[in-house]
């Protein structure tokens, strides 16, 4: 089962990730996390991904395809994986088709996740996040046992700066500019399926659920 989860900023991607990873006993492969394993790792790729990042600058989508495409040939990829905040633009999207039809495999099914503006912006507004282990809460859906501690680690939560309510409608107007192409590419290859991302995680688990299931890739 080869996936892409789509979808604008606090549509959640990544909570979905994390379940569906547990339950199918696929990688959940971020491409924030698989940039900093790269350039932590002195990779290559990472090393040149890295001379951007200490700019300021957006690593170009050759390198960024290209440090996904090596971690795709992992062995733990063999029965699947879930690509989430990667493919950003149609680019990136054609490059993974060309990275992928080289290891004659190809991706299944890509999820986009439509979200309301009002949702996304109670969940970005309400997320805290663990200083140490960087895990996610919600203020209101998934408060820590201890207000202000992570629960994992016994570590500080904090609200990122970038989690306030003008700068997440910013962060959604340029997600839909730019996600817009993309959403047609996959539309146009037959392989996207649109869900609402406004359910709760366990509602949302079961149509994702019912979905692999007509689609026999589970």
């Amino acid at each position: 089962m080869k996936l892409i989860l789509l979808g604008p900023p606090g549509a959640g991607k990544g909570t979905q990730s994390v379940e569906l990873s547990k339950s199918y006993g696929i990688p959940h492969i971020s491409t924030g996390d698989i940039l900093r394993e790269s350039v932590k790792a002195g990779l290559p790729l990472g090393l040149k991904a890295k001379s951007y990042m200490d700019k300021g600058e957006l690593v170009p989508d050759e390198v960024v395809i290209g440090i996904v495409a090596e971690r795709l040939k992992n062995p733990d990829t063999k029965k699947g994986f879930i690509l989430d905040g990667f493919p950003r633009t149609v680019k990136q999207a054609v490059g993974l088709d060309e990275a992928l039809a080289k290891m004659l495999s190809g991706i299944d099914l890509v999820i986009y996740f439509q979200t309301s503006t009002k949702v996304a912006i109670e969940r970005l507004t309400g997320r805290r996040v663990c200083k140490n282990c960087g895990f996610n809460y919600h203020a209101k859906n998934m408060p820590p046992r201890k207000e202000g501690v992570c629960d994992k680690c016994g570590g500080p939560l904090y609200q990122r700066p970038d989690d306030n309510e003008a700068t997440v409608l910013n962060r959604l107007k340029v997600y839909e500019e730019q996600t817009k192409p993309l959403v047609d590419y996959y539309m146009k290859k037959g392989t996207l399926k649109k869900v609402s991302g406004d359910l709760q995680v366990g509602e949302l688990f079961k149509v994702l659920s019912q979905i692999f299931a007509e689609a026999k890739l589970a």
